[in-house]
Protein backbone atom coordinates (compact mmCIF):
# COMPACT_ATOMS: atom_id res chain seq x y z
CA UNK A 1 0.00 0.00 0.00
CA UNK A 2 1.04 3.77 -0.86
CA UNK A 3 2.06 5.95 2.10
CA UNK A 4 -0.70 8.79 2.03
CA UNK A 5 -0.72 12.10 3.25
CA UNK A 6 -1.52 11.40 7.55
CA UNK A 7 0.59 8.50 7.49
CA UNK A 8 4.17 8.62 9.41
CA UNK A 9 6.99 7.42 7.61
CA UNK A 10 8.66 4.13 8.27
CA UNK A 11 11.92 3.57 10.31
CA UNK A 12 14.54 2.76 7.75
CA UNK A 13 17.91 2.94 7.79
CA UNK A 14 18.91 4.36 4.75
CA UNK A 15 22.79 5.80 3.41
CA UNK A 16 24.59 8.69 2.96
CA UNK A 17 28.31 9.62 2.47
CA UNK A 18 30.53 11.23 4.72
CA UNK A 19 33.99 11.96 4.84
CA UNK A 20 34.66 9.09 5.89
CA UNK A 21 33.40 6.94 3.66
CA UNK A 22 29.58 5.71 3.51
CA UNK A 23 27.33 5.62 6.86
CA UNK A 24 24.32 4.66 8.26
CA UNK A 25 21.13 7.04 8.15
CA UNK A 26 17.64 6.39 9.87
CA UNK A 27 15.17 8.22 8.38
CA UNK A 28 14.18 8.65 12.06
CA UNK A 29 17.18 11.00 11.91
CA UNK A 30 16.03 12.70 8.80
CA UNK A 31 12.66 13.55 9.59
CA UNK A 32 12.21 13.61 13.34
CA UNK A 33 11.35 17.64 14.15
CA UNK A 34 12.42 18.87 11.07
CA UNK A 35 10.46 19.79 7.98
CA UNK A 36 11.51 18.05 4.93
CA UNK A 37 10.77 18.30 1.46
CA UNK A 38 11.41 14.56 -0.26
CA UNK A 39 11.84 13.94 -3.79
CA UNK A 40 12.54 10.56 -5.44
CA UNK A 41 13.31 9.32 -8.31
CA UNK A 42 14.39 6.50 -10.64
CA UNK A 43 17.59 6.72 -10.64
CA UNK A 44 21.00 8.97 -10.54
CA UNK A 45 22.34 9.84 -13.92
CA UNK A 46 19.11 8.80 -15.86
CA UNK A 47 18.03 11.52 -18.40
CA UNK A 48 14.86 13.64 -16.64
CA UNK A 49 16.60 13.06 -13.23
CA UNK A 50 19.68 14.70 -14.07
CA UNK A 51 18.41 17.05 -16.61
CA UNK A 52 15.63 18.64 -13.88
CA UNK A 53 14.15 17.15 -11.17
CA UNK A 54 17.61 17.36 -8.94
CA UNK A 55 18.85 21.03 -10.82
CA UNK A 56 15.96 22.35 -9.89
CA UNK A 57 15.68 21.35 -6.46
CA UNK A 58 19.56 22.48 -6.21
CA UNK A 59 18.40 26.00 -7.77
CA UNK A 60 15.24 26.46 -6.01
CA UNK A 61 16.97 25.45 -2.19
CA UNK A 62 16.83 28.75 -1.04
CA UNK A 63 13.17 29.70 -2.17
CA UNK A 64 12.44 26.12 -0.03
CA UNK A 65 14.52 27.03 2.92
CA UNK A 66 12.52 30.92 3.18
CA UNK A 67 9.46 28.80 2.74
CA UNK A 68 10.14 26.68 6.71
CA UNK A 69 11.95 23.84 5.05
CA UNK A 70 14.76 22.53 6.98
CA UNK A 71 16.15 20.02 4.70
CA UNK A 72 15.53 19.16 1.23
CA UNK A 73 16.65 14.90 0.13
CA UNK A 74 16.89 13.45 -2.95
CA UNK A 75 16.38 9.46 -2.27
CA UNK A 76 17.05 7.51 -5.09
CA UNK A 77 17.52 3.01 -5.30
CA UNK A 78 21.46 3.53 -6.26
CA UNK A 79 24.24 3.18 -4.13
CA UNK A 80 26.18 5.92 -1.45
CA UNK A 81 29.00 6.60 -4.14
CA UNK A 82 26.86 6.96 -7.07
CA UNK A 83 24.28 9.73 -4.80
CA UNK A 84 27.80 11.41 -3.74
CA UNK A 85 29.06 11.45 -7.45
CA UNK A 86 25.60 12.77 -8.63
CA UNK A 87 25.68 15.47 -6.04
CA UNK A 88 28.91 16.63 -6.63
CA UNK A 89 28.14 16.60 -10.32
CA UNK A 90 24.75 19.00 -9.64
CA UNK A 91 26.79 21.10 -6.98
CA UNK A 92 24.27 20.05 -4.48
CA UNK A 93 26.82 20.48 -1.73
CA UNK A 94 24.70 21.81 1.70
CA UNK A 95 21.58 22.08 -0.37
CA UNK A 96 20.09 18.92 -1.07
CA UNK A 97 21.17 15.88 0.99
CA UNK A 98 21.95 12.72 -1.16
CA UNK A 99 20.42 9.84 0.36
CA UNK A 100 20.92 6.01 -1.16
CA UNK A 101 18.52 3.56 -0.63
CA UNK A 102 20.55 0.88 -1.69
CA UNK A 103 18.40 -1.95 -1.34
CA UNK A 104 15.16 -0.08 -2.24
CA UNK A 105 14.24 -0.73 1.64
CA UNK A 106 12.00 2.59 2.20
CA UNK A 107 11.12 2.72 -1.44
CA UNK A 108 9.36 -0.77 -0.73
CA UNK A 109 7.93 0.36 2.46
CA UNK A 110 6.10 3.54 1.40
CA UNK A 111 5.02 1.62 -1.53
CA UNK A 112 6.74 3.53 -4.32
CA UNK A 113 8.25 0.98 -6.09
CA UNK A 114 8.75 0.70 -10.09
CA UNK A 115 9.62 -2.71 -11.46
CA UNK A 116 12.18 -1.65 -13.95
CA UNK A 117 13.65 -4.85 -14.75
CA UNK A 118 12.53 -5.23 -18.42
CA UNK A 119 14.87 -2.63 -18.75
CA UNK A 120 17.85 -3.93 -16.95
CA UNK A 121 17.36 -1.29 -14.10
CA UNK A 122 15.78 -3.55 -11.79
CA UNK A 123 13.36 -2.60 -8.65
CA UNK A 124 13.32 1.54 -8.47
CA UNK A 125 11.88 4.38 -7.31
CA UNK A 126 8.72 5.98 -9.13
CA UNK A 127 9.43 9.87 -9.52
CA UNK A 128 7.27 11.75 -6.57
CA UNK A 129 7.78 14.87 -3.84
CA UNK A 130 6.73 14.78 -0.49
CA UNK A 131 6.72 17.35 2.28
CA UNK A 132 7.59 15.96 5.81
CA UNK A 133 6.49 17.65 8.66
CA UNK A 134 8.21 15.75 11.71
CA UNK A 135 7.77 12.67 10.88
CA UNK A 136 4.43 13.01 8.59
CA UNK A 137 3.57 13.38 5.17
CA UNK A 138 1.77 16.01 4.66
CA UNK A 139 2.10 16.35 0.31
CA UNK A 140 2.61 13.16 -1.55
CA UNK A 141 2.88 14.24 -5.52
CA UNK A 142 3.29 11.14 -7.32
CA UNK A 143 4.17 10.87 -10.81
CA UNK A 144 2.06 9.11 -13.77
CA UNK A 145 4.81 7.01 -15.40
CA UNK A 146 6.95 8.68 -18.16
CA UNK A 147 5.53 12.44 -16.93
CA UNK A 148 7.23 15.02 -14.77
CA UNK A 149 4.47 17.26 -14.18
CA UNK A 150 3.76 17.00 -9.77
CA UNK A 151 7.29 16.41 -8.49
CA UNK A 152 9.15 19.01 -9.52
CA UNK A 153 10.32 22.09 -7.11
CA UNK A 154 8.56 24.99 -8.62
CA UNK A 155 5.27 22.39 -7.77
CA UNK A 156 6.42 22.30 -4.57
CA UNK A 157 7.11 25.81 -3.90
CA UNK A 158 3.53 26.82 -4.87
CA UNK A 159 2.23 24.09 -2.33
CA UNK A 160 4.07 25.24 0.22
CA UNK A 161 2.47 28.64 -0.11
Amino acid sequence: MTIAVGDKLPSITLTRMTSDGPANVGSDELFAGKKVVVFGLPGAFTPTCSAAHLPGYVVHSDQLFAKGVDSIVCLSVNDAFVMDAWGRQHNADDRVQMIADGNADFTRAVGLELDLSERGMGVRSQRYAMVVDDGVVTLLNVEQPGKFDVSDAETILKALG
